[in-house]
Order: structure tokens, then C-alpha cells, then sequence
């Protein structure tokens, strides 16, 4: 069906930045590429919306981003067109044309989302409702709104949005959210990782640089947080794996929660020295969350099929442990929540949102004052190549090899 409908579409695929072509029809453009490759994206994308940005340069790696979808990355790759589309695209969805009352989950490889979820200052639950599905729905604001594009380059687009949001305690939040996305050269990514990537390696990374400011008269009444989420492809060999602060419990809490749909089973779950592995399957609804005492700046992701290391660095300031917590019920302790996230879909009720898993990132809780803004920055990076090359990157990283990295 996916296929069909790129075929008939009579629009013309714009051209990237950095993978000209000469004009052809969308036709003869869609025919060169397979489901799962970016180009097949870019075309079906193009379709439902001619305001897309690509961002891209001349080694191929380039990202496509929707403002229609709150500024957010539909999908990255490093060849070109014909490279590997690493972010889940929700076709079926977006061909529908329609949208749904709870969540429109358009699928996307890294988007703008705002905590908390559940508790006392939910902004997904109205006031004095009960926690469960049938109340629960995603602000217009970050579900079905656009963001405003301010300006693009080749290498970056900056987004704006002005929010007015109320929370379960019925606290008006008037905020506007700054959001820049850029792509990042391997210079940049040898810095972040702290490691010189080996030379046959191939890698792309994107930046997302997120703000909120408060212009409300509101700080610790209701307070908020950045949250970014990653929608990417699922496999039966892809696993998550979260590095984590070892030490005692009784200083630093419990390693991992992972309870949020019911206890995940041991062999999807892995807890050892410092590392937590997580099934990336899409086979059975799952989620961790690792809270800001055990938490260290970076996520990772490996798929054994594709050698591919996906790797999320993100802010995480020292010493800061209120973190919004999005349990769904009124809570004890609404700032003791996670600072990372994993999630992996599934089927529930005789129903599934996609192949997807995510690796989510948040910001501490924003107790801003009038004026006053908070900054999140979350950087995903992919790299290719042998699993030599990338068992260099792997136990800087995550002290393991990637063959470790599996469950």
C-alpha cells in the first residue's frame, strides 16, 4: 500500500541539498528506491508536505525535518537517498490524512515533547480526572500544531512556538519553546564521544538544541520539563543499552524502574556492572526509565544486523535530581522522576502503533521564574562499520564490545 501510494503521487520530489539529481517525475524517482531507505522516505514525506527542510552536506549524511510536526526529525541518514532511513516513519497514519483523539504518532526520529505525563501537574490529564487512557490526550500543541520555521541553512533550522497549556491542578502555563536542529560534523562528534572516530567508520549526527521560556507568572506551581523522544526502526537483533552510576542503593536508589506497563521479563531485561540491556523489538510494550542519581549523558542502541551503534548524548546537569515524575496518579514525590527513558512497542488490546522503539532524554524540572528559560540539548549519533572499529567506540562509551550489546 506504502509502495502504491508513492506511485501514483503526481507531486515533484525537491531537491537536497547535498544529493542533486537531474528533474525527474516522482514516478521515475520513487521506482529507485526500497521501503527503508531515506529516499523512499523523503518522496513519500514530500507528498503530504511541501514545507519540509532537509538538512544535508556533501558525505550524505542528511536529516528531513516537519514543521507541520512540531519541527520534529522525521528520519536521518549518512549515504544519501539510497542510505538506510533510521527513524520510524508512520506511513499508514500520514497517508490517512486523518488524526486520532489520544495521540497522533506520526512516528518521527526525534521530536519536542514537554513532562510531566501523569500526577498532580500532568499536562495530558484535565483536572481531577482519572488516570486512565480514556482521559489522557496529547497537548495540541505538541501533537497536531505546527511550529513556526524562523530561519534554515544546509546545516541547521530554527523553530519557535508560543504554548498556553493548563495542568491537572488547573495552573495556566504560558510558555514559548525555541528549537534549533543541527547537523554536526565528525569533528564535533569525536569531541562529544571523546574518542577519534576510526576512519573507515561511517557516521552522521544531528543536534536538537531546545528551550523553554516562562511567560506566565507560575515557577513552582506546575512545573515542567524538556522531554525528547526518539522513534526509531525496530529489529529482533536491536538492544538498548543505558550505562548507569553504580553504587549503593541506599545513596543512589534503585538501578532501573521497569514496572511502567508491568515488570518487564528478565529475558528482555538485563541489569549487570553497569550496564542495562533492553529488548528493542517491538514485540511486547515495555518501558525503563533510570533516575538522575544513576543516570550518565548517554544512551546507546546497537542493531546486529546493519552494525550499526546509534548513540544519544544529551544534557545532564551534575548535581540536579528534581526530575518530573509521570506516573499516572496523584503522587507523594512529583520531582522524583527519570532523567532517561527507554520504550519498546507492542501489541496491546489486539493493537500496535508500529516497529518502533524509542531512547528518550528529559530535562531536570523547570522551576523558572517569569522571563526565566531552561535549555535541554539532545544529540543523536549513528555510526557504521566492523565491529572492530566500532568495539573502539562501544567500551569507551559503554565498557562492553558490541557483541555485549545483546540480548
Amino acid at each position: 500500500m506504502k509502495k502504491y501510494l508513492i506511485i501514483i503521487s503526481m507531486g515533484v520530489l525537491a531537491a537536497c541539498n547535498s544529493d542533486e539529481e537531474k528533474p525527474e517525475s516522482k514516478a521515475d524517482s520513487a521506482s529507485k528506491f526500497m521501503d527503508g531507505t531515506f529516499g523512499y522516505d523523503l518522496n513519500f514525506l514530500s507528498q503530504y508536505h511541501k514545507d519540509l527542510v532537509v538538512l544535508g552536506d556533501s558525505t550524505g549524511a542528511q536529516i528531513i525535518i516537519a514543521p507541520a510536526y512540531q519541527g520534529r526529525v522525521m528520519t536521518s541518514t549518512m549515504e544519501g537517498k539510497k542510505g538506510i532511513s533510521f527513524g520510524w516513519v508512520n506511513h499508514d497514519l500520514i497517508a490517512s490524512g486523518k488524526t486520532t483523539e489520544h495521540i497522533n504518532a506520526f512516528g518521527g526520529e526525534e521530536r519536542f515533547w514537554l513532562g510531566p505525563e501523569g500526577g498532580q501537574f500532568s499536562i495530558y490529564f484535565k483536572k481531577g480526572v482519572e488516570f486512565k487512557f480514556d482521559n489522557w490526550f496529547v497537548p495540541k500543541e505538541i501533537d497536531t500544531e505546527p511550529f513556526e520555521l524562523v530561519s534554515s541553512t544546509k546545516y541547521d533550522a530554527v523553530f519557535k512556538k508560543e504554548m498556553h497549556l493548563e495542568n491537572y491542578s488547573g495552573i495556566k502555563l504560558d510558555l514559548t519553546v525555541d528549537r534549533t536542529i543541527r547537523l554536526l560534523d565528525k569533528g564535533s562528534i569525536n569531541t562529544i564521544l571523546g574518542i577519534a572516530i576510526p576512519e573507515n567508520v561511517q557516521a552522521m549526527a544531528f543536534e536538537s538544541d531546545n528551550s523553554i521560556t516562562n511567560k506566565g507568572t507560575t515557577a513552582k506551581t506546575g512545573m515542567l520539563s524538556i522531554w525528547i523522544l526518539s522513534m526509531l526502526n525496530a529489529s529482533p537483533q536491536t538492544t538498548v543499552a543505558v550505562p548507569y552510576k553504580q553504587g549503593d542503593s541506599s545513596s543512589l536508589g534503585k538501578i532501573v524502574t521497569d514496572d511502567y506497563f508491568g515488570k518487564v521479563p528478565a529475558d528482555r531485561l538485563k541489569v549487570d556492572s553497569g550496564l542495562i540491556l533492553f529488548k528493542a523489538d517491538a514485540v511486547q510494550r515495555s518501558k525503563i526509565g533510570v533516575s538522575p542519581k544513576r543516570a550518565l549523558p548517554f544512551v546507546a542502541s546497537y542493531d546486529a544486523v546493519n552494525n550499526v551503534l546509534t548513540i544519544a548524548q544529551f544534557t545532564l546537569p551534575a548535581g540536579t535530581t528534581d526530575y518530573v515524575n509521570s506516573l499516572w496518579k496523584l503522587q507523594d514525590d512529583p520531582f522524583s522522576g527519570d532523567a532517561v527513558n527507554a520504550y519498546n512497542d507492542g501489541e496491546i488490546h489486539g493493537e500496535q502503533m508500529g516497529k518502533f522503539y524509542e531512547i528518550e532524554s528529559s530535562s531536570p524540572a523547570a522551576s523558572l521564574a517569569p522571563g526565566n528559560s531552561m535549555r535541554h540539548i539532545h544529540r543523536t549519533i549513528h555510526l557504521r562499520g566492523t565491529k572492530e572499529d566500532l568495539d573502539k567506540i562501544s567500551m569507551k562509551i559503554l565498557g562492553r564490545p558490541v557483541d555485549a550489546i545483546k540480548l
